[in-house]
């Protein structure tokens, strides 16, 4: 088989310019089984700012405020080493799951396919009808007909792409924020104005001119797919010892006595491709695994009376060898390693402090000598607050006899918040061990103390 298909993308001409896809409206049963998960993945997508446990939401990235809100639970910049824990366990999670079940998510999970094939396509289809009628309104001139579908096509894609935007934004700075802007005058809020006009327009471009391209050039996920799969992992196949070799289909005449295979070279799998790809080259980097060809081969081996599954999921040794899958060592070995780290991942969250301090000394600051002989250092303190109540703190030294002197109003910590304040800290020469002088200060709330915190005093030469 020749493997000049892999040379240049299904997308790109010779001269590198774009080729246009028109795919073929599929329909199936793993057309109407993705259906289901795709409606049931956007109303979890729409609905998730809107969901809130114990009065905080489901998820919400807010970079702004440096606040983190997962399944309810509010993480701080001081929880980084968590976040950096779940990214490794994510990423080992990625390759685990596509050594085993190859792009699998691409065609079911991923938002763009799942945008793009259930929401904008199918619009899509109902303006402008099905592949053939598409392209012949790209073909024809500017008249009313083309206007009239072209125009209505965009603003539906613009409406969308703009709740989309606001929906993204929403789980950035919150719904309420988002409800703010929407109502308020947009002179008062200019940033988040321009935040949710660069949001839309980034989403109506993607789904109304780079399409595919997401997947074939920008996703580096499908770039990986050399590196990550293997013989043994399940991808959509086509089965080329039953289908070869390929020939018309004639019910004259018997196919196994002229020596031809169950493909009857019908095209379906091609034109239906979202993508643009033929199936029966094999495993290429362009397929997002979205069972459009699995459907129409289905359908056209029912005409002609032969079995189905011609193109289904399975692994390249289960097409050659007729081996069934099995976990060999790559597989086990990244099963095992995955499961200690969501297993210290788990712990972590588990026995992460109800209450995290931070003090250090102001910045440029350098100690301050007394006249009744004491040695001052100003400190900036920040105390956050993961419970649900709310409670007033002070501080107090531990190992050593001095006064501390909280500057503004008293802390209280709200729930789920953080306070930043400064202290003084006054100690007498006599009791300094040398130029830094190692200090431990409780985080007090009433008498129980709910946080202690280790830091240095700077002071004069002795």
């Amino acid at each position: 088989m020749s493997e000049e298909f892999r040379d240049k993308i299904s997308t790109v001409d010779e001269k590198g310019k774009r080729v246009w896809i028109f795919p073929k409206k599929p329909s199936g049963k793993f057309y109407d089984r993705r259906k289901i998960v795709s409606y049931l993945l956007l109303a979890l997508l729409f609905s998730g700012p809107f969901i809130k446990i114990d009065g905080e939401p489901l998820l919400m990235i807010n970079i702004i405020e440096r606040k983190f809100s997962i399944f309810g639970q509010i993480f701080w910049p001081q929880d980084l080493y968590i976040f950096a824990l779940g990214m490794i366990v994510f990423v080992v999670f990625i390759i685990l799951f596509t050594v085993i079940f190859g792009r699998l998510f691409c065609g079911w999970i991923c938002p763009q396919t799942i945008f793009m094939e259930m929401v904008f396509r199918r619009i899509e289809y109902w303006i402008e009808g099905d592949r053939n009628y598409q392209k012949k309104l790209s073909q024809m001139p500017w008249n009313a007909e083309k206007i009239r579908k072209r125009g209505l096509k965009n603003v539906i894609f613009f409406i969308i792409s703009f709740l989309i935007a606001n929906i993204f934004l929403s789980y950035i700075i919150g719904y309420e924020a988002v409800l703010a802007i929407a109502l308020d005058s947009p002179a008062n809020h200019v940033g988040g104005l321009v935040a949710l006009l660069l949001f839309t327009f980034a989403f109506f471009m993607v789904f109304l001119k780079l399409r595919e391209q997401v997947c074939t050039t920008i996703c580096p996920y499908g770039r990986l797919q050399g590196v990550l799969l293997d013989r043994n992992s399940l991808n959509i196949m086509y089965d080329y010892v039953r289908g070869e070799k390929r020939g018309k289909f004639d019910k004259r005449k018997d196919r196994k006595t002229e020596g031809k295979g169950d493909c009857i070279d019908c095209n379906q799998c091609v034109v239906v491709c979202p993508t643009g790809i033929d199936i029966r080259d094999g495993v290429q980097l362009e397929c997002v695994n979205c069972t459009a060809c699995i459907d129409a081969c289905d359908a056209m081996m029912d005409k002609v009376g032969l079995e189905k599954g011609l193109i289904r999921y399975a692994s390249e040794a289960g097409i050659a060898e007729k081996k069934k899958f099995k976990f060999n060592t790559r597989v086990t070995a990244y099963s095992i390693l995955l499961i200690l780290l969501m297993g210290v991942l788990v712990s972590l969250i588990a026995v992460r402090e109800d209450f995290q301090t931070t003090i250090l000394r102001t910045r440029g600051t350098l100690f301050e000598k007394h006249e009744n002989g004491r040695v001052s250092n100003i400190y900036d303190v920040t105390v956050v607050n993961k419970t649900n109540d709310t409670i007033p703190v002070d501080f107090r030294l531990l190992n050593l006899e001095g006064e501390l002197q909280l500057i503004g109003d008293p802390i209280i910590l709200y729930p789920r918040s953080n306070a930043k304040s400064k202290f003084m800290i006054y100690l007498k020469r006599m009791d300094l061990t040398g130029m830094n002088t190692e200090l431990e200060i409780g985080v007090f709330s009433g008498d129980e103390m709910v946080d202690d915190i280790e830091t240095t005093f700077i002071g004069p030469k002795l």
